[in-house]
């Protein structure tokens, strides 16, 4: 990594440019192509963020299709980047030239990237960027070597392994079809070069369009050099034009990122069913069971234990804490606290130190205490749960009549019979109990027992004389008769 992504200090003589106005047809989709989502980004945030890495003096993306949604989800990923419209002619060529018109006075290295390209480290970029320094050349091309070429630009090089040009895949004839070096559409141009030759360039080709791969020859005829740059990891150069491609690519950027957070300390069983966003963060010591998402913003602490078969989104769980086949959205889970199985966190849910939420409970809204318990089969939402409580199973806090929402509170060591009904608003105070199958409609003081039983009344004979014949029946006289 360079010098001045190591200190954060601007690099002076680098700007970067993002080519993102491709409609992207082939992925048949309402969707703009680089707004669809990988591992927590969407694929051009992902080429945005690697781009701060390299902190340029300048960033600009070009937009088209959809120009308004993605001009806002760029603002939204890098507000300091410059957005530049496309216009009515068409190709990569024409894109550079126009962000280029925005870098009046600039004079230093222009690194062209794709914002359907996700996986270009920071690493891979500098290096790129140094390669280009290093051979004093006016233009630089990423390129890799492929078993299947097609569909991309070839890479022609002369007698002396210089690039001569690059020819489209709907240009070149056979003998240039057959050549397996591509073009990966990443680049670095002097911008004196860019300036130079990007209006003698035409449409005079297949697809009609100004063609940014012609700098390079350009270039050639003027006695520049025209570098290229071997990408030992051909990966780093996929990008996205269809659904099956941003499934393989997704793929592979989950494997790189689960293999950094083993690297880190974290046990990830089966990374083949393990998926971590690239903005989600791991302490050392998690363990991650299979069939986890860790998605977002989520964080965990040191010694957590997360999964089997769980789903958290921008959740935050703490140390020492078990989570296991539990879906949850924008909740906390303290230290040491469990969690599951089959458990609903739903946005809002706190769950205090050593507390748990147990079997098939949901939970929405709701802060539960230190050492707090709700261990199955129940329903708690809109409510604020103290320190050393215990719900009974079953217990459901009835927080909607139908106009609003209401809270229920529940003070601290409170203990409840199994089905429990709190009907919201209600105030339960510190220490209570009350009794099995209470619905709890008024407040109830601090120590007291709260129930609502109704007489228990017995109808004796009755299975007899009404189940006549049946195996009850015949039960129910056989004890009587002893």
């Amino acid at each position: 990594m360079s010098e001045n992504t190591e200190s954060g200090r601007a690099d002076a003589d680098l700007a970067i440019i993002i080519l993102a106005a491709g409609q992207g047809t082939r992925m048949k989709s309402r969707t703009p192509k680089v707004l669809h989502r990988i591992g927590g980004r969407s694929l051009v945030g992902h080429v945005l963020a690697t781009a701060a890495e390299l902190v340029p003096a300048h960033t600009l993306v070009v937009v088209r299709h959809e120009r308004d949604l993605v001009a806002q989800s760029v603002a939204d990923d890098a507000p300091h980047v410059v957005v530049v419209d496309q216009d009515e002619v068409p190709g990569t060529g024409r894109a550079v030239e126009l962000a280029l018109a925005q870098l009046d006075g600039f004079s230093g290295d222009v690194l062209v990237l794709s914002g359907d390209c996700p996986l270009a480290d920071a690493g891979t970029l500098t290096a790129f960027v140094a390669a280009h320094r290093a051979a004093d050349a006016a233009v630089t091309l990423m390129t890799a070597v492929v078993a299947d070429p097609t569909g991309y630009g070839r890479v022609i090089r002369d007698a002396d392994g210089d690039v001569s040009r690059i020819v489209e895949q709907k240009d070149a004839n056979d003998a240039e079809a057959a050549v397996r070096e591509i073009n990966a559409g990443m680049y670095v141009f002097r911008a004196d070069s860019l300036r130079t030759h990007l209006p003698a360039i035409g449409i005079d080709n297949a697809q009609a369009e100004k063609y940014l791969t012609d700098v390079a020859g350009l270039a050639r005829v003027a006695g520049d050099r025209v570098a290229a740059s071997v990408v030992e990891d051909v990966t780093v150069t996929y990008g996205v034009n269809d659904r099956a491609q941003l499934s393989e690519v997704g793929r592979l950027l989950n494997a790189r990122t689960v293999r950094k957070w083993q690297l880190a300390g974290v046990t990830i069983m089966d990374p083949a069913t393990t998926w971590i966003d690239v903005t989600a963060t791991l302490a050392p010591d998690v363990t991650v069971l299979p069939g986890t998402q860790i998605l977002r913003a989520t964080s965990i602490a040191e010694g957590a234990t997360i999964g089997p078969d769980t789903s958290l989104v921008d959740c935050e769980v703490g140390e020492n804490a078990i989570v296991t086949r539990t879906d949850a959205t924008l909740a906390v889970i303290g230290a040491s606290a469990t969690v599951g199985p089959f458990a609903y966190l739903r946005p809002n849910t706190i769950l205090g130190a050593k507390g748990k939420i147990g079997t098939f409970v949901e939970i929405k809204n709701t802060t539960i205490g230190e050492g707090s318990k709700v261990p199955h089969l129940s329903y708690i939402g809109d409510t604020t749960i103290g320190v050393g409580v215990n719900l009974g199973a079953g217990a459901i806090t009835a927080n909607y009549d139908d106009i609003a929402k209401h809270r229920t509170e529940i003070g601290d060591h409170v203990h409840s019979g199994s089905h429990n009904v709190f009907v919201a608003p209600v105030r339960i105070g510190a220490g209570a109990k009350t009794g099995a199958g209470a619905v709890i409609r008024k407040d109830v003081p601090a120590g007291a027992l709260a129930l609502s039983v109704a007489p228990q009344r017995n109808v004796e004979g009755w299975v007899e004389k009404n189940r006549e014949g049946t195996a009850a029946a015949d039960a129910a006289r056989a004890q009587a008769d002893e």
